[in-house]
């Protein structure tokens, strides 16, 4: 299989205007667990090895504050920064960081205005078990962009990452044999359209889902199968309005897997997802998806 310099998506970092709540929400309904906090952050872990998953950010409003991808060495973190230097982008030098595992980090500004950051060397939990009906970790971030083949140009030249395919408004690429790793969103602004969370299994999407209904957090699309991708979905808001998807059964290809264009991924009217259950996407969440921006980044040009 190709070898790519980045192997896996670790952790996305959100900001929120109530902390206390967002903590509440993800330790004691999504299924995290809380890792550590300070008075403006916590840091919550799934039932996977990465150290941290999900940071939470006390901030004026929700808003996306960066992406993390763990790099296979050393040598690929600074290949990647000097890559992304070279395109005028704005780069952090490398640098230890205190956030959980550690590790070395690097921190840039994409051309679009979001921070992405790669790690090498974090450290991963010993005592990782997977826990039925519980996220194991990110299964990939959606990000919204007024440009999608420029910035999926960007990802590739860049950063390494491989395009699978290409549907009328989105790009998926991938790091690793899941089918993506981020998929790139046509949308009139630039930001967060949803976080991804693998399930351990489609059976852990169901409870799961039926663990927010409970809590009063009804679904806001689905549950369905994806056609990209081939993955189960059920997607919900969250308390300060950041979409959120329980994933499981993402499709893993390899280097013989065909790229697909906009034709290949059609559906019949009235349709949103290969079962044909899911209904249409409702209005509230459609807005969600285009709500919350970049944050203002700590990457100055």
């Amino acid at each position: 299989m190709k070898r790519f310099p980045v192997t896996a998506l670790r952790s996305a970092e959100l900001e929120t205007p109530d902390l206390e709540l967002s903590v509440s929400f993800y330790s004691q309904v999504w299924g995290l667990d809380s890792v550590t906090r300070t008075d403006a952050a916590a840091w919550l872990r799934a039932s996977g090895d990465d150290a941290y998953v999900l940071a939470l950010h006390a901030g004026p409003k929700t808003a996306l504050r960066s992406v993390t991808f763990r790099c296979a060495t050393r040598a690929d973190l600074d290949q990647i920064a000097a890559a992304a230097a070279a395109q005028g982008c704005a780069v952090t030098a490398p640098a230890d960081s205190q956030e959980p595992g550690g590790g070395v980090v690097v921190s840039l500004r994409e051309p679009q205005g979001g921070t992405l950051r790669f790690v090498h060397g974090d450290r991963r939990n010993a005592d990782a078990a997977v826990a039925p009906n519980r996220p194991v970790r990110l299964a990939h971030v959606n990000i919204n962009s007024v440009a999608v083949d420029e910035a999926a140009a960007f990802y590739q030249a860049v950063l390494g990452f491989g395009l699978t395919d290409r549907s009328k408004l989105m790009a998926f690429l991938r790091c690793n044999a899941d089918h993506h790793a981020v998929v790139l969103a046509e949308a009139p602004v630039n930001g967060l359209n949803h976080v991804a969370f693998l399930m351990p299994d489609l059976e852990s999407v169901m409870r799961g889902a039926g663990r927010m209904v409970d809590n009063g957090y009804p679904i806001g699309w689905g549950v369905g199968r994806h056609g990209p991708g081939d993955n189960v979905f059920a997607y919900f808001v969250d308390p300060v309005g950041t979409v959120v998807e329980y994933t499981a059964e993402v499709l893993q290809v390899d280097d013989d897997y065909v790229v697909r264009g906009p034709k290949d991924w059609v559906w019949p009217p009235g349709r949103t997802d290969h079962w044909g259950i899911a209904p249409p996407k409702p209005d509230h969440v459609k807005a969600a998806q285009v709500a919350v921006l970049h944050a203002a980044s700590e990457v100055s040009r």
